[in-house]
C-alpha cells in the first residue's frame, strides 16, 4: 500500500478568515469563524469537518451501490456535529451523525443490507475522525422508512 500526501494551504485574509487553497484546478475557497470571532464569510471549521465527513461518507455509499450496480440517486446527507465543552472546559465536537436519504426506495436496490452493514468501513475521513469522536449514521429510503 502507498501512503499518499495531501496538502492544503491556508492564507490569512482578514482575522479568523482565511482562502484556502487546495492546487491544481480546484476553486480556492473561504474558510471563517462565525460571529463574534469571525464574520462568518464562509464555512467554520466545525463545517468544514461535517462537510468532510459527509462527503466521504456519502461516496463510500455511492460506491458500495454501484458496485452492485444499483443507482440510488440523488442521495442526500445531513451530518450534524455536537459541539459542547470537555471536561476540562475548551469546546469541542463531542460526537456527529450523519443521515443519509437515498433519491428510491429501499425495494428499487439489490443488495442493500451488504452496502449498509460494510460502507462506513471502507470512508477514509470517516474511519480517521471517528478514532477521537463517536460518529453514527443513519439511512432512510425515499419514502422515509429507517433502514440503518
Amino acid at each position: 500500500m502507498s501512503n499518499t500526501a495531501i496538502q492544503v494551504t491556508l492564507i490569512q485574509q482578514q482575522d479568523y478568515r482565511f482562502d484556502i487553497h487546495f492546487g491544481g484546478e480546484v476553486p480556492v475557497l473561504t474558510g471563517d469563524e462565525p460571529a463574534p470571532l469571525g464574520t462568518g464569510q464562509g464555512p467554520s471549521p466545525v463545517q468544514l469537518l461535517c462537510a468532510a465527513v459527509g462527503n466521504c461518507l456519502s461516496d463510500s455509499l455511492l460506491f458500495a451501490l454501484r458496485k452492485f450496480k444499483q443507482a440510488p440517486e440523488p442521495i442526500r446527507c445531513e451530518v450534524t456535529a455536537d459541539v459542547g465543552r470537555n471536561p476540562e472546559g475548551r469546546m469541542r465536537v463531542l460526537s456527529m451523525k450523519a443521515a443519509f436519504t437515498l433519491g428510491v426506495p429501499a425495494a428499487a436496490l439489490q443488495h442493500l443490507d451488504r452496502v449498509l452493514g460494510q460502507f462506513e468501513a471502507f470512508c477514509t475521513v470517516t474511519q480517521s475522525v471517528g478514532q477521537g469522536i463517536v460518529i453514527t449514521t443513519e439511512v432512510f429510503d425515499s419514502t422515509g422508512a429507517r433502514l440503518k
